[in-house]
């Protein structure tokens, strides 16, 4: 079995839930304290071994590129004494991988920007960073996933569960308890409509492939939302080729095209962070007695 050292994470979505923030921004720029959304997905894959990082990016989305390249100008100015800590940062951002970048010349769907990752992913297993989606935890979602692949040998799906009346809103997993929170997959739908639904347990943004799945995406028709869904061409993986692991993932889902869930991570980030942590929680008690 290969060892997961690969990542792809499109993120050439134009943001429309969330304008008009993303009129002539990324919404993977979108900041949460003091970094941007993507850097956080990015740094998620750093942390669970990942070493090679493709973006795949849309047009006018080359401010990506420049946050996670080296900066000279900046650094000359933050090579004084008092500026280390800053100037380490920066350096650090540029160094966190072998990120590289492709562009996403039509935005058709999700299984059409992962298909364009096939030559830089190979014959290698790789983990599929939804652009849309933080997840904030201790163990990062992505080594949660390269875990189950490693103990059953197949592709996985970073699942929660969803509200009922939400599965409409992303997809459906067709489940068997296997022990703990792993569970068999033996199919899926996406955007189901009302009676069509396995389970309301969801794919919420991180997913782990083998390179079979490009010989699916080849023939994968447009589905939900005239779109070329990854969901679908997981489905026939899940229905022909030995089914998926479902891992119930830990950690906190920000949702970074829903204007609520953008604030809430802010929010909740912010107390967490340790330069201002205390201060924003002593803010925020104060505030609340207005209210």
């Amino acid at each position: 079995m290969k060892k997961v050292t690969k990542a792809v994470i499109p993120a050439a979505g134009l943001g429309t839930r969330v304008l008009p923030a993303t009129k002539a921004m990324p919404k993977g720029m979108l900041p949460i304290v003091d970094k941007p959304a993507i850097q956080y997905l990015v740094e998620e894959a750093v942390r669970s071994g990942i070493t090679d990082i493709l973006i795949i990016l849309g047009r006018n989305q080359s401010i990506i590129e420049d946050h996670f390249d080296r900066s000279p100008e900046l650094e000359e100015k933050l090579a004084k004494p008092g500026k280390e800590k800053a100037l380490e940062e920066c350096l650090g951002i540029a160094n966190m991988a072998n990120i590289l970048f492709v562009r996403q010349k039509q935005t058709l769907g999700l299984g059409h920007a992962v298909n364009t990752a096939k030559a830089f992913t190979g014959d290698d297993p790789f983990v599929v960073i939804y652009g849309d989606d933080v997840i904030w935890g201790e163990d990062p979602v992505c080594a949660q996933l390269i875990r189950a692949y490693e103990e059953f040998g197949r592709p996985a799906a970073g699942v929660s569960a969803v509200p009922w009346e939400d599965v409409s809103r992303y997809c459906s997993l067709k489940t068997t308890p296997i022990h703990d929170n792993y569970f068999f997959v033996d199919d899926m739908i996406e955007k189901p409509k009302k009676g069509q639904e396995f389970s309301n347990y969801s794919i919420l943004g991180r997913v782990l492939l083998t390179p079979e799945i490009y010989d699916i995406l080849a023939h994968t028709k447009p589905g939900a939302g005239g779109e070329i869904q990854l969901t679908d061409a997981m489905a026939e993986y899940a229905r022909t080729r030995g089914g998926m692991t479902a891992v119930e993932f830990t950690g906190k889902h920000y949702d970074m095209g829903n204007k609520l869930k953008v604030v809430e991570a802010q929010v909740e980030l912010a107390l967490q962070h340790p330069e201002i942590g205390e201060e924003f929680r002593a803010y925020l008690k104060e505030f609340c007695k207005t209210l």
